[in-house]
């Protein structure tokens, strides 16, 4: 027998591991578990090489509760240790570091990568255990030891008399953590941290049931038979190679991390990368909604198929935080700390890894099916919207692939699309303009009024919309491309091919016009402006000029920059006066009384079409209708 004192220069670090983690303390078990599954595939590597020789067998670790005693056993068929490798891992080199341990953690509140840091792994136990225990039996033929700590300084080292192969952890759990000696606790545990472990994990048995023979008889009742519940899947679809795996492998595995989705994912992105980094995992595309407060923390970081987040910030671009799956690194540590990740050079590579991955996927499933992935636009392309916005590298890439559909649902990329407008639509001033509508019924008319005249209008409608076209026309170079919506700077601005409107109307016309207008509506907040259109189109139509739109989408969207501290941008709208309508003729030509009736019923049935005439301006102009009726 042997006693000592653990090699740490503090008179007790274990109430400092319990306050430091307390927050994380369910750790404790995931830590177990690592070191005995380190212990086993270590095992089956010597055994590989010829430096153990012994049966490797069908070794799976066991987690057990004696209720009676208050412990909580984990067992392992692993390499095990010998005396003086407990006295070398255990009391020496767990706590080599526990002076820089507490010198940088003695002032903070908790930082979960305290644990692990400074190979205090085995040492969680202590969050919940009063004392623990170690019996281990080593491959090499030598005693067993048996190891015994009660929280203090000091410990026991003595021979047992255990004679298979691996270690127990025996943990006596305190009386304030006892929560950890029911079975649906540690169940829980188990399933949140090792559902996927590499080595088989028992926990209690199940009843199974046996097949019937053939030649049973009819009222027979099969059979049933007591085995071990294995809790864990050893071989999940992301550790196995892509070649080996059919579409059917990956829903399954799909419905096996999210139980509770019923829709199935659009498609899948296999990761599989050695150099300069390890790193496997699927990701899935599922179904979105136009809600940019879509739910994340649905990836799940794991280390060599142990649980550690799901929360991937840092690793995974913040645009791809709306997909599911799973990322398993073993560059990763267990205890990964957000500042870890800001600094660590090796998570940026994996971050810039799984955009690139990603880019080339959409890529390949774009030219390779072009119809079905226009079919899933609508469901992927806030994500790619966004990553557009957030990553230069993903921007270069998914202009080539992302989709921008008609209100007729026609579907062009922006390279197609500004070759096929290029020459029609274009402005006064040369600007090559893309027409696009945000609602197809609340811009009806404006569609059709640009439909008529044989413009392509866009669809746009997603929430990040008026950043993107932003992006993209600054990226046009020499393009001069201006994003405009329908109901903006009219279309009639346009001009299509020598097709310029002549207004029926004379300047000197025109110039007593305006004032009268503008006397009749009387609202600061409206720019009358004269425009000749086509005969058939609206006489009186309210556009808000597309800067100040934009500008006010990106404001209330968390993007308007330094606007954010100018309070509510003001409304500002142009009244767009058609001088080839006959009712504008009418007006010019009225009576001073009876033009600003037609001005004003003029005046809100455009207000009306944009939904812009509410309260008093609304019961009066009903009122007025009725009238005109009679």
């Amino acid at each position: 027998m042997s006693k000592g004192n653990i090699n740490v220069s503090v008179e007790n670090i274990f109430p400092l591991i319990k306050k430091f983690l307390y927050s994380d303390h369910e750790i404790f078990l995931r830590e177990l578990i690592s070191n005995a599954t380190d212990a086993t595939t270590k095992l089956k590597h010597l055994i590989s090489i010829g430096e153990a020789k012994v049966e490797y067998g069908t070794p799976q670790i066991e987690i057990k509760i004696d209720k009676d005693n208050k412990t909580l056993h984990i067992i392992d068929q692993g390499l095990g240790m010998t005396g003086d490798e407990v006295e070398k891992y255990i009391n020496q080199i767990a706590f080599s570091g526990a002076e820089e341990f507490l010198e940088k953690y003695k002032d903070s509140n908790n930082e979960t990568g305290v644990i692990g840091h400074f190979g205090l792994g085995f040492y969680s136990a202590f969050m919940v255990a009063h004392k623990v225990e170690i019996i281990t039996k080593s491959y090499k033929d030598e005693p067993a030891a048996h190891w015994t700590c009660d929280g203090s300084p000091e410990y026991t080292l003595v021979a047992h008399d255990k004679t298979e192969r691996g270690t127990e952890i025996v943990l006596h759990i305190s009386e304030d953590e006892k929560d950890f000696l029911e079975d649906h606790k540690i169940s829980g545990l188990l399933s949140k941290y090792n559902r996927f472990n590499q080595i088989p994990i028992k926990f209690g048995t199940k009843e199974e049931t046996l097949p019937l023979p053939e030649d049973a008889a009819e009222d027979a009742k099969p059979e049933t038979k007591t085995v071990d519940n294995v809790i864990n899947n050893t071989s999940p679809a992301w550790t196995k190679k892509p070649a080996d795996l059919e579409a059917e492998d990956y829903t399954t595995f799909y419905r096996e991390l999210y139980p509770a989705q019923f829709e199935e994912p659009l498609f899948h992105i296999h990761l599989n990368v050695d150099y300069p980094f390890n790193l496997t995992g699927i990701l899935y595309f599922p179904r979105l909604s136009q809600n940019m407060d879509i739910q994340k923390d649905k990836i799940q970081l794991y280390q060599n198929q142990v649980f550690v987040t799901d929360n991937v910030e840092g690793i995974v671009p913040d645009f791809l935080q709306m997909l599911k799956g799973v990322i398993d690194s073993p560059d990763i540590p267990l205890n990964v700390s957000r500042s870890y990740l800001q600094a660590d050079g090796a998570v940026k590579k994996i971050s810039g890894y799984i955009t690139k991955k990603v880019a080339d996927k959409l890529s390949s499933l774009f030219k390779k099916d072009r119809e079905d992935f226009e079919q899933k636009w609508n469901d992927i392309k806030v994500i790619i919207e966004y990553g557009m916005l957030s990553e230069e590298k993903f921007f270069d890439k998914a202009k080539k692939f992302a989709l921008y559909p008609t209100v007729n649902d026609a579907y062009f990329t922006f390279d197609e699309l500004v070759e096929k407008t290029k020459d029609a639509q274009t402005d006064k001033d040369g600007n090559h303009i893309i027409l696009y509508a945000a609602n197809k019924d609340a811009q009806h008319s404006y569609i059709e009024d640009a439909k008529a005249k044989g413009y392509e209008v866009l669809l746009l409608d997603s929430p990040i919309v008026s950043h993107l076209m932003q992006k993209l026309e600054m990226s046009s170079g020499d393009a001069k491309i201006q994003f405009k919506r329908v109901d903006a700077d009219h279309v009639d601005n346009l001009i299509k091919k020598d097709d310029t409107v002549i207004s029926k109307l004379s300047e000197e016309e025109k110039e007593k016009l305006q004032p009268v207008i503008e006397g009749a509506v009387n609202n600061t907040n409206y720019t009358v402006q004269l425009e000749a259109m086509d005969s058939s189109a609206s006489p009186f139509i309210i556009t808000v000029p597309e800067f100040m739109r934009r500008m006010k989408e990106m404001q209330a969207s968390g993007g308007g920059g330094g606007m954010m501290g100018m309070g509510n941008l003001p409304e500002m709208y142009n009244l767009v006066v058609n001088t080839n309508h006959e009712l504008v003729s009418d007006i010019l030509n009225a009576d001073e009384d009876k033009q600003k009736q037609l001005v004003t019923q003029a005046f809100d049935l455009a207000k009306l079409s944009q939904n812009l005439l509410h309260g008093e301006e609304l019961t009066n102009f009903i009122k007025r209708s009725y009238e005109l009726i009679k």
